[in-house]
């Protein structure tokens, strides 16, 4: 049995304001990271899908590993390591919902994963192989990721990439431009924030950053526009598509929400990237923004990934 996305990347534990108690501020611990908040939206709509990528044999990598595991997430590519400790995220909410990221992540166990530890039997039966920039940042994880990419692609896999910009990640802006777009060439579907479509095509307005990077080769780009929805763009052209309303508390997981809905959507559609029509670039996007603005009502990254009965509802609410 193939699986319908798998990701590759970060795996971490966002330790997530909570508020104060008696002049100390409460911290909860939420599993997250990009790549795996993706795999674990699709786990909840109902599709099939793996993680790959490292974590320490600490408390909360073993934590980490079980959760994926309850979501129904393949986790047989998930490499525990006592060599490093599980990356940590320390996240201030504003009153908006919007996020301030401190990492934790100097020697992180998701930068360590080597190439000799890829799993190719899940990268060999995928119809959709996706990852983000997190896994560009440093050595061996960057190697590691184009060779994972490589492979997948090689066994007719759709591309995927989210670049998903973290600046205290990256030494400088520069170094970060350079290794984002590196990635590009190899794309078939591509995800930027409206923060990102400047880093990414030096253009900032959406519908002319898609047009660069479908111009690059990519086949289907998303523009999310956080409260706006998105903008898609296929050979056909571009629309935006609206967003559902949203009463958001924390907007961690958000963007992954959407792109798993997004992704899980393209691959049940059957059809290569280049045969995907405007209009079915804009009902995965609807689909995948009621998915986010479910997410952004309820806390944390894995957590707040909605089920197929409560985008369902949104959609015909």
């Amino acid at each position: 049995m193939g699986y319908d996305v798998v990701t590759f990347g970060d795996i971490l534990i966002d330790f997530t304001d909570f508020g104060d108690r008696d002049g100390i501020t409460l911290f909860a611990r939420n599993p997250g990271g990009a790549n795996a908040n993706v795999a674990a939206a699709v786990a909840r709509l109902g599709g099939r899908t793996a993680f790959i990528g490292k974590v320490g044999t600490d408390l909360l990598g073993t934590y980490l590993k079980e959760v994926m595991e309850k979501y129904n997430v393949d986790v047989s590519g998930l490499v525990m390591d006592g060599n490093y400790f599980t990356t940590m995220s320390f996240v201030k909410l504003a009153p908006d919902g919007e996020r301030v990221f401190s990492f934790a992540r100097k020697l992180g166990a998701d930068t360590q994963i080597r190439k000799e530890e890829l799993n190719g039997d899940i990268l060999d039966n995928t119809k959709i192989f996706a990852t983000g920039s997190l896994a560009l940042t440093d050595e061996p994880a960057r190697s590691t990721c184009f060779a994972a990419v490589q492979e997948a692609k090689d066994h007719g896999s759709i591309i995927a990439y989210d670049p998903n910009y973290r600046a205290s990640l990256w030494p400088d802006e520069k170094t970060a431009v350079q290794h984002m777009r590196s990635m590009i060439p190899y794309v078939d579907i591509m995800k930027i924030s409206d923060e990102e479509t400047l880093l990414m095509t030096d253009h900032q307005d959406p519908a002319e950053a898609a047009k660069v990077l479908f111009d690059e080769g990519v086949k289907v780009v998303a523009v999310t526009l956080d409260k706006e929805g998105a903008y898609v763009c296929t050979k056909e052209g571009g629309a935006a598509v609206p967003a559902f309303k949203a009463n958001a508390v924390d907007a961690t997981g958000a963007g992954d929400s959407f792109w798993g809905s997004f992704l899980l959507q393209v691959a049940q559609s059957g059809k290569k990237p280049e045969d995907i029509s405007l209009d079915d670039a804009i009902s995965f996007a609807r689909f995948a923004n009621a998915a986010a603005s479910i997410s952004v009502e309820n806390y944390g990254g894995i957590p707040s990934m909605p089920t197929l009965d409560m985008v369902e509802k949104r959609l015909n609410g």
